[in-house]
C-alpha cells in the first residue's frame, strides 16, 4: 500500500510532512506566487494499479518566460535529493513521497523572485515491477508560474500559497456552479408564476362560463314561466266566492285563458261531467 496524502499549506512552510493511508489523487499545482514568499510546485503522478510495486525518480526542469530551452534544476532518487542549478541553491526542498515508489513529486521553492516566473516541467520515470518483466513509464507535467508583488494580490492567501490575482480553474468552476444553481432557481420561479397565471386565467374563464350559463338558465326560466298560473289563482278565488269583477269580464277572461291554457278540471255535478269553467260561470249567474 502506498503512503501518500495531500500537504496543507502551513505544513509545507514548517517543513512537517504528515503521511497517511490514502488513495492517490492527481491535483493540479497552483500557478501564481507572491514575490518574497514561498511556493509549492505541485506534481502528482498516480499509478493506475496501486497493488503493483514500482520505483520512480523525479526530475524538475525550468524555462524562463523569455527562454527557449529547459534547464534541469532538481533530481530526486530516494533517498537523495539534489539541486542542480545555482539559481535555486538552498531554495528548493523536496516535499514529495519519501520512498522508492514516488507518486508525489512536489518541491517547495523558498523566497520566490520575479526571475522565477516561467515554465516548470516535472518528469516521473517509473519502473513497474511486473511479474513477467519490468515496464518503464515516463510521465511529464508542466506548471506555468507567474510571480506578482504582494500588493497586487486580489485575494489574500495563507502562508506558503499564492494569491489569486485572476480567476483560476477552481474559482471558475465554483462561479459556474453558483450561476447554474441561480439559473435553475430563476427558471423554477418563472415556471411557478406561469402556472399560477394560467390557473387563474382558466379559473376566471370557467367562472365566466358558469355565470353566462346561469344567466341563460334564468332567462329561459323567465321565458318559459307558465302564464296559466294567474288563471289558476283566479279560479281558486272564484271557488271561494270572492268577487273578481263583472261576470261578463270574468267569462271573457276565463274563456280566453282556458282555451289558451287548457284548464279543464272536470267535476261531477248532478251526474254529468262539466268543465270547471261552466261550473264557475253558473255559480256567478
Amino acid at each position: 500500500t502506498d503512503w501518500s496524502c495531500l500537504l496543507l499549506s502551513n505544513w509545507w512552510l514548517s517543513g512537517e510532512v504528515p503521511w497517511c493511508h490514502a488513495g492517490c489523487a492527481e491535483v493540479d499545482s497552483m500557478t501564481e506566487a507572491v514575490a518574497g514568499e514561498g511556493f509549492l510546485l505541485g506534481c502528482i503522478s498516480c499509478k493506475k494499479r496501486e497493488e503493483v510495486s514500482a520505483r520512480a525518480t523525479v526530475d524538475w526542469h525550468f524555462k524562463r518566460a523569455e527562454g527557449h530551452e529547459f534547464t534541469q534544476i532538481f533530481h530526486y532518487k530516494h533517498p537523495d535529493a539534489q539541486v542542480l542549478h545555482e539559481d535555486f541553491s538552498d531554495r528548493l526542498q523536496w516535499q514529495g513521497t519519501l520512498n522508492d515508489d514516488v507518486q508525489i513529486g512536489a518541491v517547495f521553492l523558498q523566497n520566490v523572485t520575479f526571475n522565477d516566473s516561467g515554465t516548470y516541467r516535472c518528469t516521473f520515470r517509473r519502473t513497474l515491477l511486473l511479474q513477467l518483466q519490468p515496464e518503464n513509464v515516463v510521465v511529464e507535467k508542466e506548471v506555468e508560474l507567474t510571480v506578482v508583488a504582494a500588493g497586487e494580490q486580489a485575494l489574500g492567501a495563507g502562508p506558503g500559497m499564492s494569491s489569486i490575482l485572476t480567476p483560476n480553474r477552481e474559482l471558475t468552476a465554483v462561479i459556474s456552479e453558483i450561476v447554474m444553481y441561480v439559473l435553475i432557481m430563476v427558471l423554477q420561479l418563472w415556471l411557478i408564476l406561469v402556472m399560477v397565471y394560467c390557473y387563474k386565467k382558466i379559473w376566471n374563464e370557467h367562472e365566466a362560463r358558469e355565470a353566462k350559463k346561469a344567466l341563460e338558465a334564468e332567462g329561459s326560466l323567465l321565458e318559459s314561466k307558465d302564464p296559466c298560473d294567474g288563471v289558476q289563482a283566479e279560479l281558486t278565488q272564484i271557488q271561494q266566492n270572492q268577487p273578481v269583477g263583472p261576470v261578463v269580464q270574468l267569462e271573457e277572461h276565463l274563456k280566453i285563458h282556458v282555451l289558451t291554457c287548457g284548464l279543464y278540471v272536470e267535476r261531477d255535478l248532478d251526474g254529468r261531467q262539466e268543465s270547471e269553467l261552466e261550473m264557475l260561470l253558473k255559480l256567478h249567474q
